[in-house]
């Protein structure tokens, strides 16, 4: 099988469990769910889809030489993400967190086709739920990991933050080091940490975005309550659960769903907001591979890439006190 991705091109794909897995029920509910959940949705930013971003993620650890186990792990990290991605986090009060979707993994995905898939291949499903095992697939913040690469690099270039020249380029100076990924120069690794902040503040933790998914939540939490929706439209795709919340007569909600588009404003209100809300905030430190085989952060090598993601993360901390602006 080739499968032609847009951020690393036309790669062949000829073992079975990683092709059955790819065309498995679990993996292609993933293509109805938005990885930016709402903002997405009502055409804010691109509609890239968790199923994107987990074959992604599996083609990165791939072409970075990583076992096919990783590979399996990378497919199925993002399976338990509820629709509205993230926006579940809001839902569920995990604001700054944002695990829903590692907290409900393993409950999840028993109820799946995944455990059938991978036995009928002589492998477990357990041995694919903790992502902490799988060093390229996933590193404590603020490390380099095939996750937190491939979303970042399939969102920079719609967000206007990068070219498909300067994406290729970051992708042919990565290497593994140490057993995770680090960067082969330092303009390269400069380039990723000053991009990737920029694409935290642009949409990840963008004041608007964070205020539309806060409406969102609100919504959700009374589609809840009254019966709008159930718990299993939550485990379900994006589409089909907002339609259902639009369908339903209850004034309250109607207006709530009304206020999440493009056209409300947000103002920063500390005497009169209409609440206060956080989020993650998300700043790699990218690790350098040097010619005389040590490895370093990035902020130990450059001094003002480490005073302006300091400085980055402190202006964003604590809770924001958001006043909405409906549109005229």
């Amino acid at each position: 099988m080739n499968y032609q991705d847009d951020v690393y091109g036309s790669v062949a794909i000829s073992e079975p469990v990683l092709r059955d897995l790819m065309a498995s029920a679990t993996l292609e509910r993933l293509r109805g769910v938005l990885q930016h959940g709402v903002s997405a949705l009502i055409g804010i930013t691109a509609p890239v889809t968790r199923f994107d971003h987990s074959v992604g993620a599996m083609l990165l650890v791939r072409r970075l030489g990583g076992s096919v186990e990783e590979q399996i792990a990378a497919l199925l990290h993002d399976a338990s993400h509820t629709a509205f991605s993230h926006v579940m986090d809001y839902v569920f009060d995990d604001h700054d967190g944002q695990s829903y979707h590692d907290e409900k993994k393993e409950e999840f995905l028993a109820q799946t086709d995944v455990p059938d898939i991978l036995a009928q291949h002589g492998r477990f499903w357990r041995d694919y739920l903790h992502e902490e095992n799988f060093p390229l697939l996933e590193q404590p913040s603020p490390r380099l990991c095939a996750d937190r690469l491939d979303y970042f690099l399939r969102d920079a270039q719609g967000l206007g933050l990068a070219t498909e020249a300067q994406i290729q380029t970051a992708l042919e100076h990565l290497t593994v080091a140490n057993g995770r990924i680090a960067a082969t120069s330092l303009e390269a690794a400069q380039w990723l940490g000053h991009t990737f902040i920029a694409a935290d503040d642009a949409s990840w933790a963008n004041f608007r975005e964070v205020g539309l998914y806060e409406l969102t939540a609100q919504a959700i939490k009374r589609g809840l309550e009254i019966g709008a929706i159930t718990q299993a439209d939550i485990w379900g795709v994006d589409e089909p659960l907002w339609a259902k919340l639009h369908a339903h007569p209850d004034a309250a909600l109607q207006a709530t769903l009304r206020l999440v588009s493009p056209a409300t404003g947000f103002a920063w209100d500390e005497e009169n907001p209409t609440f206060l809300v956080s989020t993650k905030l998300r700043a790699i430190d990218p690790d350098v591979w040097l010619d005389n085989g040590r490895l370093l952060p990035l902020s130990t090598l450059d001094p003002e890439f480490a005073r302006r993601r300091t400085a980055y993360l402190h202006s964003k901390q604590g809770k924001w006190p958001m006043r909405v602006i409906p549109s005229a």
